[in-house]
């Protein structure tokens, strides 16, 4: 590891994808004195598929996780557009099939955050994370932070007594769409912005379609569906596990009411709030009626976002991820912007250990100008808008795309959003080959006990 001569006691909160590659970035750049504390009482494999774009795959292959993710995830090969009829809008190669330098993956969120937390354990200790602990409060006295706790198991309060508190030189909020800091900053904000969409999701194991690893997008803005296999395990034995996402609008564009309704993501929803629009869908190989009724546990969430903030540091303190940046999951997106957080928050901190919030502002006029375009792209519909081109220029169906959208046109939407989104071909490349080797001269290897 790099030597610094300067070691600030760290401590990030929350230990989802955003605040575990925080610990790894900053271990990597030479921090030793590092602490994640997470409101959840146990971590486990919960959750459904994420996409990670070649962007973010650069900073894990720099990192030392290329291995372990090869194991894990489907190294995406396309992408194939669809309208609610089943006629081909769009194909797309993705990752190292369409020139990448390092694949875009498909992988199950729960263990891809497991693969992180075992990386986290092994280069930084066992006790590095705290489990049980809820932000409660934060105090900066300028010289330090103080952040409370609130002590938690199975998401009951242990106990509001005697909180405990812990000190540091840096603070960083990994604490996801609701995040406590977040508030604690902007207590007038209110809840997250809901699209009036809501997302429900699940996961079947079935025989592959198409290229093994491709994914399907159809439909438009008010009704999609999206499917992709997200588990190089299964693909080893011949199957894939799908992750798929059915997507309908629940309350009208003309509704002034932005507040999410009440879910539980952690529990199972009845499939008939939504399957029966989906009933006719056939698209890519796939049949959206056959994917619902073969699933066994469907989990619900609203599709929401946060407006862009005006700052994220303060002081000692400064947001990342989903509290920073919370978007809309289109373009594939979410995930990958909080890894380019932890990078950008690594070098920002090694660069000046002894100037915490100069690095912490630095951070965030690198990284907040990005993710607010992003947040309002993703509200466009982002890379998704050609479906709904397609849906209101053809509504019946058509024969051939490029009767309803020139094929400049169309290209166009996409390469414009990966411009956004910072996943350019050509600047992901460069970069690549400039910082070949990273993980190796830094000593860095997977997870043992995940390899």
């Amino acid at each position: 590891m790099p030597f610094l001569s300067q070691q600030p006691k760290i401590v990030i909160v929350g230990a989802g994808i955003g605040g575990l590659t925080t610990a790894l970035a900053l271990h990597a750049a030479g921090f030793t004195s590092i602490s994640i504390y997470e409101a959840a009482g146990h971590l486990t494999t919960l959750g459904v598929g994420i996409n990670v774009q070649p962007s973010a795959v650069l900073i894990l292959r720099n990192l030392g996780l290329l291995d372990a993710l090869e194991k894990t995830g489907i190294k995406t090969q396309e992408l194939n557009f669809y309208n609610r009829h089943g006629d081909a809008i769009l194909f797309e190669k993705r990752g190292v099939a369409a020139g990448y330098a390092v694949p875009q993956f498909s992988i199950h969120r729960g263990e891809f955050q497991m693969l992180l937390l075992s990386a986290v354990k092994e280069r930084l200790g066992e006790d590095c994370v705290k489990l049980g602990h809820s932000l409660s409060g934060i105090t900066d006295d300028g010289s330090k932070v103080t952040a409370k706790f609130v002590l938690r198991g199975d998401g009951k309060v242990v106990t509001e007594e005697a909180s405990p508190e812990v000190t540091s030189d840096v603070l960083i909020a990994a604490d996801g769409i609701n995040s406590t800091a977040r508030r604690l900053f902007y207590p007038n904000e209110g809840p997250p912005r809901f699209s009036g969409r809501m997302l429900w999701r699940g996961c079947i194991e079935r025989p592959p379609y198409l290229t093994s690893a491709s994914m399907v997008w159809a439909g438009h803005a008010d009704q999609k569906f999206i499917a992709y296999p997200i588990s190089q395990r299964c693909a080893e034995r011949g199957t894939s596990l799908v992750n798929w996402i059915a997507e309908l609008r629940i309350r009208s564009k003309t509704d002034e009411d932005v507040t999410p309704p009440k879910t539980d993501w952690t529990k199972a929803v009845s499939k008939d709030v939504f399957a029966g629009p989906f009933a006719s869908w056939r698209c890519g190989g796939l049949e959206m009626k056959d994917l619902i009724n073969s699933t066994d546990k469907v989990f619900e969430f609203p599709m929401s976002d946060r407006d862009p903030v005006e700052r994220w540091s303060f002081g000692r303190v400064t947001l990342m991820g989903d509290a920073a940046h919370a978007m809309y999951p289109i373009g594939s997106n979410g995930a990958s912007q909080a890894i380019i957080d932890a990078e950008a928050l690594a070098k920002h901190l090694s660069a000046d250990p002894s100037n915490v919030e100069a690095a912490l502002k630095h951070y965030e006029e690198e990284r907040l100008p990005p993710t607010a375009k992003i947040v309002m792209a993703n509200r466009a519909n982002g890379p998704d808008h050609v479906l709904q081109l397609a849906e209101e220029r053809a509504p019946d169906g058509f024969k051939d795309v490029y009767d309803v959208i020139p094929k400049d046109e169309l290209e166009g939407i996409g390469k414009a959003y990966k411009a956004v989104a910072g996943f350019e071909m050509e600047a992901v490349n460069t970069k690549a080959r400039e910082t070949e080797g990273t993980a190796e001269k830094l000593g860095l290897k997977s997870p043992v006990d995940w390899i």
